[in-house]
């Protein structure tokens, strides 16, 4: 697969998540009260942090806890919540470590449908609906991961020509859509009270 995601907005750090499923899915995990950049710019920060040139899935399950959770928190920190966000990043490893032998690509290969790929998604640590959603969006999108229904199962994140979530970010224009997305809806949720 010969990808090229824009998310990071960093060369290297978006080279990662082209190239490992588990950078991707990691900044996936990430990507909560923080900047779309911010959070996909971490995994590559925490595989440089651990001496690597990529994430180990059987590595990050293994690490000791507070020694991990210290490479997210050292300046820079990786997210607004370093702390919580290790301990989420490790379970999320040792789940794909007892459920998929390390290897995140491997949730979605060989899927038959989309609504399957959505339950795996969604079994994952840290993952609710519509993570699962997003991130099932940027599988169909930018990955060619498409198995049958995977546009429905995606909800409006597989909409074709949306600017919805990070599956749409192609480059700083397309970020600048999403950005404006996310604003107008958190704008309509607070005139709604809700």
């Amino acid at each position: 697969m010969d990808v090229s995601l824009h998310i990071a907005q960093d060369p290297e750090a978006d080279a990662l998540l082209s190239g490992s499923p588990l950078a991707a899915l990691t900044g996936m995990l990430l990507d909560q009260q923080v900047p779309m950049e911010w959070a996909f710019k971490g995994p590559r920060t925490i595989a440089l942090r651990m001496g690597a040139d990529d994430l180990d899935a059987h590595e990050i399950a293994a690490y000791d806890p507070e020694k991990f959770a210290a490479l997210l928190t050292a300046k820079p920190a990786v997210h607004r919540y370093p702390g919580s966000m290790a301990k989420r990043i490790q379970q999320l490893c040792q789940y794909l470590v007892e459920h998929y032998d390390g290897d995140a690509a491997k949730i979605w290969e060989g899927v038959k449908s989309g609504e399957e790929l959505l339950r795996r998604l969604k079994e994952l640590p840290g993952f609710g609906a519509q993570k699962a959603q997003i991130f099932l969006a940027l599988l169909g999108k930018q990955f060619g991961v498409r198995p049958k229904g995977w546009r429905e199962a995606a909800g409006a994140y597989g909409e074709p020509d949306s600017f919805r979530s990070v599956a749409d970010i192609t480059g700083p224009e397309s970020l600048a859509k999403v950005r404006a997305h996310k604003q107008e809806m958190k704008a309509q949720a607070k005139a709604s009270g809700k």
